[in-house]
């Protein structure tokens, strides 16, 4: 049984060139090189689970600093500790550079809040 292949734009896929069979890319991966495509395919998995992981530590890490602002409150403490966030962000920024910066800003966001 023949099937048709059919581009992202809807049209059919060229499956012949200058009368050599040639495969049509493979819309999951890219390629149309069979070995390259299942590398890809098992890369990305474990890019899912390492994405997995982040979203789960996000959230402890986030949940983790609210109660820490929740405690320090409760006692009479500030709101804010500027030399601890300081301290976050440099370590960021020492590992990840400018990036790092900008993901630090958002953890310490989703802990504490907007300022």
């Amino acid at each position: 049984m023949m099937t048709d292949v059919m581009e992202q734009n809807g049209e059919p896929a060229r499956t012949e060139r200058s009368g050599v069979q040639e495969h049509p890319l493979d819309a999951r991966t890219g390629t149309q090189e069979p070995d390259a495509a299942a590398r890809i395919v098992a890369i990305r998995e474990r890019i899912d689970e390492i994405d997995q992981a982040l979203i789960e530590l996000w959230q402890e890490r986030a949940r983790l600093s609210q109660q820490v602002g929740k405690t320090r409150l409760a006692s009479g403490g500030t709101r804010l500790v500027l030399s601890r966030e300081q301290a976050i962000l440099e370590r960021f920024r020492t590992a990840l550079g400018a990036d790092g910066v900008q993901l630090a800003l958002l953890l310490l966001r989703a802990g504490r809040g907007p300022l």
